[in-house]
C-alpha cells in the first residue's frame, strides 16, 4: 500500500514540475542513402536454381600513372609581435574590448563549451546545457583573471534556466562579451551575450533569435505575457541593465518568429538593441553597463 502511495506522489510531482525551456539552433546533418541494383532468384518447383555464369571475355586493363600537384599548406596564424598590456591593467583603466584576432581553434585549457585563450580571453565554442554553469565556476576558480567571453560558434542552450544561470555568473564575473567576424550567437545565446559588462560586435557577425520551447511543445506565446514563464526572461533582461519597456520590446522581438523558425540579425541590426543606433521603435534600448 505503501508502495503504491510513493509511486502516485511521484506521478504527480512529475506533472506539476515546471518544463525546462530549450533555444538552440544547431547544424543538421543530412543522412546519405545508398541505393543498389534489385538481385533476381530463379527457381523450379519451389527450388532455386543456382545462377550460371556466362563465361566473361579477356579484358584489357591499361594502369595510368597519375601525378598530383602537391597542395600548398594552409597559412599558419601568426600572432600579432605588438606588445600588448596585461588584462590586470586594462581592467584598471576601463573595461575594454580586446579585438585582436585569434586562433580559435586552440587554446590551453578546456571547460565543457568554454575554451581559455590566454589568461584574460575565453572563447565560447558549442552549446551550453545544464553543466555549464559548473564548468564555468570551476574555470573561474582556475583562471581568476579571465575578462572577456569571445563567442565564436554558439547555437544556444539545451537548458533555458541553466543558461539564464550561466548569463548572471558571467555578469557577476565581470565579463565583457566580444562576437567576433564570422562569430555567430544563436537562439539562447544571445542571453548570454548580453550579460556581458561590455559588449561589442565585429562587422561579419551574425545573430539569430526565435521563441523558446519547453518540453511540453508550448512556446511564449501560449501563455500570459506576465505569466511566471514570460516573466523570468523579462526579470533577466531587467538584470542585464533593460528598462522594464526594453526588456518588453526585446522579449516580443526575441518571440516574433516560432521555435522552428529563426529571424536572423546582422552586426548592424544587433548593435540597435545595445545602443548603437536607432531602435525598434522610437528609440534604441538604454542598456547600463556594469563596470569591472
Amino acid at each position: 500500500m505503501l508502495r503504491a502511495v510513493l509511486l502516485l506522489l511521484a506521478t504527480l510531482a512529475t506533472g506539476i514540475a515546471s518544463p525546462v525551456a530549450a533555444q538552440s539552433m544547431g547544424l543538421v546533418k543530412l543522412p546519405i542513402a545508398f541505393v543498389s541494383q534489385p538481385v533476381v532468384q530463379q527457381v523450379h518447383a519451389g527450388r532455386p536454381i543456382p545462377a550460371i555464369e556466362a563465361p566473361r571475355a579477356p579484358v584489357s586493363v591499361t594502369v595510368q600513372t597519375i601525378v598530383y600537384a602537391p597542395v600548398p599548406a594552409a597559412p599558419q596564424f601568426v600572432p600579432r609581435p605588438v606588445q600588448q598590456p596585461t588584462y590586470s591593467a586594462l581592467r584598471a583603466r576601463f573595461p575594454g574590448i580586446d579585438r585582436s584576432l585569434r586562433n580559435y581553434s586552440a587554446g590551453i585549457a578546456q571547460y565543457g563549451p568554454f575554451r581559455v585563450l590566454d589568461e584574460g580571453r575565453v572563447a565560447l565554442v558549442g552549446e551550453t546545457d545544464a553543466d555549464s554553469p559548473r564548468w564555468f565556476r570551476v574555470m573561474m576558480r582556475r583562471h581568476p583573471n579571465l575578462a572577456q567571453l569571445d563567442m565564436v560558434e554558439c547555437p544556444g542552450t539545451s537548458d533555458d534556466l541553466a543558461n539564464m544561470k550561466l548569463g548572471r555568473m558571467i555578469r557577476a564575473a565581470g565579463l565583457a562579451t566580444y562576437v567576433p567576424r564570422r562569430g555567430s550567437v544563436r537562439s539562447g545565446a544571445v542571453e548570454l551575450f548580453l550579460a556581458g559588462t561590455a559588449r561589442d560586435i565585429a562587422d561579419g557577425a551574425e545573430f539569430a533569435v526565435h521563441s523558446w520551447m519547453d518540453e511540453h511543445g508550448h512556446e511564449a506565446q501560449d501563455y500570459e505575457e506576465d505569466a511566471p514563464e514570460n516573466r523570468r526572461y523579462l526579470t533577466y533582461y531587467r538584470e542585464m541593465g533593460m528598462s522594464e519597456r526594453d526588456a518588453r520590446a526585446f522579449y516580443r522581438f526575441t518571440n516574433s518568429v516560432p521555435h522552428r523558425s529563426a529571424r536572423w540579425l546582422d552586426a548592424r541590426e544587433m548593435r540597435r538593441w545595445v545602443g548603437g543606433g536607432a531602435g525598434i521603435g522610437e528609440r534604441a534600448p538604454q542598456i547600463a553597463y556594469a563596470a569591472y
